[in-house]
């Protein structure tokens, strides 16, 4: 990790997955899903959970956008993208609220949690199967 990743790891206020980002906990992760099971799951999550709190969702476009109200606050959008049958991309973006302009990598840590909620409800697709 070079010294201007670090930087933008720890001294940033937003974060985003990509497909090829160079750290792997914030690289786009697929799943054997459909688009409508991903969007659905999603939303279920936020609107039965406390701590969320829903601003919109788009399930013709594959986006929603929600807010994480309990502790420290934060700003979320969710991508799904249906690549093939059955393997769906899901891609989060995170910017936290505050009176810093930085916080820590606390909206990476969201993004690797909501990764982990993810995780256990649905199968990944091998790295190897998508290339």
């Amino acid at each position: 990790m070079s010294f201007r990743q670090f930087m933008h790891k720890y001294f940033s206020n937003h974060q985003e997955t990509q497909d090829k980002h160079w750290d792997q906990m914030l690289q786009t992760r697929y799943y054997k899903i459909t688009k409508d099971q991903g969007i659905d799951f999603l939303e279920k999550m936020v609107r039965n959970a406390p701590e969320y709190k829903m601003n919109a969702i788009s399930k013709e476009h594959g986006e929603m956008s929600f807010y994480i109200t309990k502790g420290k606050k934060s700003f979320i959008v969710a991508t799904v993208i249906m690549v093939r049958p059955f393997q769906t991309a899901i891609d989060f973006s995170a910017t936290s609220e505050g009176m810093l302009p930085f916080d820590f990598g606390y909206s990476r840590k969201v993004i690797s949690q909501l990764y982990d909620r993810l995780n256990k409800e649905f199968n990944l697709v091998d790295e190897r199967v998508r290339k």
